[in-house]
């Protein structure tokens, strides 16, 4: 784990990452050859919200050629592209791995455990019990419709850029710029820090 990851959080309560579960991530790197630096989206809004973010972190750990090395704060947020009262809030956070998976992969093991978690897809913006989405792999950028990346409204979602930028505050969306600057064209309205919970990071 960057020393940026470790330590730099824009939210004060976030507690650093003990160094001893830094040494014991940066070890399992060494499974990893020339890994490639991705960020995920997660968001749940039915069921047990955070047991399911965490569930999925595990799960994501789990994954041969992926290594969880930040998870950002929660933070409770209106549905996105719904009314705000027509389905239960979500809670949502930001993950950054690294992997030796490409993106098409990485891709179909999110999907994966977005199954694993009975996520159903009957209703673009439909309330979910587990959404994850690739923001960006790298420096990739990519109009290919399957995996467009990044992804095509990172930049205007608070509940992405918010997290991301308490995890990594030199964040950079390719393409499109720096996370801090995107945050500064976005509001923050319905976008709740959590400080009450909190996920882990995988020992």
């Amino acid at each position: 784990m960057t020393a940026s990851f470790a330590a730099g959080h824009s939210d004060p309560t976030v507690q650093p990452v003990p160094a001893s579960v830094v040494q014991q991530v940066d070890a399992a790197d060494t499974t990893l050859h020339n890994p490639k630096r991705a960020v995920l989206s997660l968001g749940s809004n039915l069921g047990n919200r955070l047991e399911t973010l965490q569930g999925a972190i595990d799960a994501l750990e789990d994954t041969p050629g992926v290594r969880v090395k930040a998870v950002s704060p929660v933070y409770e947020t209106e549905p996105w592209g719904v009314a705000a009262d027509s389905q239960p809030s979500y809670f949502n956070a930001v993950v950054v791995v690294k992997t030796t998976l490409p993106p098409s992969s990485l891709l179909e093991r999110a999907h994966a455990v977005e199954e694993a978690f009975n996520r159903v897809r009957d209703e673009r913006w439909g309330p979910r019990t587990l959404d994850v989405d690739i923001v960006a792999y790298a420096e990739t950028v990519s109009d290919d419709p399957v995996l467009t990346l990044p992804h095509p409204r990172a930049h205007e979602r608070a509940f992405v850029l918010v997290p991301w930028h308490d995890v990594d505050p030199e964040a950079q969306l390719p393409g499109r710029g720096p996370v801090a600057e995107l945050l500064d064209s976005v509001t923050r309205n319905g976008v709740e820090a959590r400080k009450d919970l909190e996920l882990r990071l995988p020992e």
